[in-house]
């Protein structure tokens, strides 16, 4: 198995990762990279990877930090499976 951190590093928005498994690539989270600055802009628009490459895609959850850039992964041609929890579910919490 082979983890990349591709987002947030050192910040708490852009959560990305890729995990490639069994000649999988998967992509863990698209988030969005939050802030003012051009490299911010930048990184939205331009994935740090080719998204065509990408098998599968699992969003842990629908927070923008973490999938506010899927929009940018299926625009630049990504062809695979968005896993995620079904609609409306809740957590449940154990007190």
């Amino acid at each position: 198995m082979r983890v990349r951190f591709l987002g947030a590093l050192r910040t708490t928005t852009g959560s990305m990762h890729t995990l490639e498994v069994n000649e999988k690539r998967l992509l863990l989270d698209c988030g969005l990279q939050q802030g003012k600055r051009k490299g911010d802009f930048e990184r939205n628009r331009n994935l740090p990877f080719e998204p065509a490459s990408i098998d599968a895609c699992i969003l842990s959850h629908a927070h923008i930090d973490h999938s506010g850039d899927i929009p940018a992964l299926v625009k630049g041609g990504f062809p695979g499976e968005m896993l995620t929890t079904p609609s409306g579910s809740r957590v449940h919490r154990s007190r």
